[in-house]
């Protein structure tokens, strides 16, 4: 599950989840959606051997786009939905299979309402006034290079990359590369690739 490269740690530990999933190496994922699928949308997460390590599920029929993060075991981790009426695309993330403003983890909106390149401010449910990000992402989507960092710093805490080969074009998989950074809850950077994903193919398709 680790790179051979070395990898700043975050020099406060990134815990949104679950400390658990805050380890002191650096943890390679691959993210793959496959759209050849009954289940709309659906993600399943794995590390560097294959092994399944989390699962999102596909759409659910209501009256906004909702996904459960869910782990292994099937263990409902959090549950996020697109907020009705938001003009920056916010999607606000919640603990387990709630949907309540009291079990809310962290949304995220798009930093500008007309964007030529990916920018996403991600903001912790203790962040009520919304001044500063509490995380950011920035990249170039249709590159496929995005990069996740702490506030408005330049420090990062993850990367990703999309895999674009022969087979997961036969396969009607689409696949993410994404190195989560040491001391970072890589269950949360998990949560932020995939609402990134959603976020982009919304604009792809308006």
């Amino acid at each position: 599950m680790t790179t051979g490269a070395s990898y700043s740690a975050a020099e406060i530990p990134v815990v949104v989840v679950a400390p658990h999933f805050c380890v002191g190496h650096p943890v390679d994922l691959t993210i793959v959606r496959k759209f050849m699928s009954l289940s709309q949308g659906t993600f399943g997460v794995t590390d560097v051997d294959g092994n399944l390590m989390f699962k999102a599920q596909g759409k659910i029929f209501s009256l906004r786009d909702r996904r459960v993060l869910l782990d292994a075991a099937g263990t409902p981790l959090i549950t996020y939905q697109q907020k009705l009426m938001s003009a920056h695309r916010r999607w606000e993330a919640f603990r387990g299979e709630s949907t309540d403003e009291k079990d809310m983890l962290f949304s995220v909106r798009k930093s500008s309402l007309f964007q030529m390149k990916t920018k996403l401010d991600v903001f912790m449910a203790s962040n009520t006034s919304e001044d500063v990000c509490d995380f950011r992402i920035e990249g170039n989507w249709f590159e496929s290079k995005c990069v996740i960092y702490a506030g408005n710093s330049n420090n990062i805490i993850a990367q990703m990359h999309r895999n674009h080969s022969a087979k997961s074009i036969l396969l009607g998989k689409d696949n993410f590369g994404v190195t989560v950074y040491p001391n970072v809850d890589y269950a949360f950077i998990v949560s932020l690739v995939v609402i990134l994903e959603e976020i982009n193919t919304d604009r792809k398709q308006s």
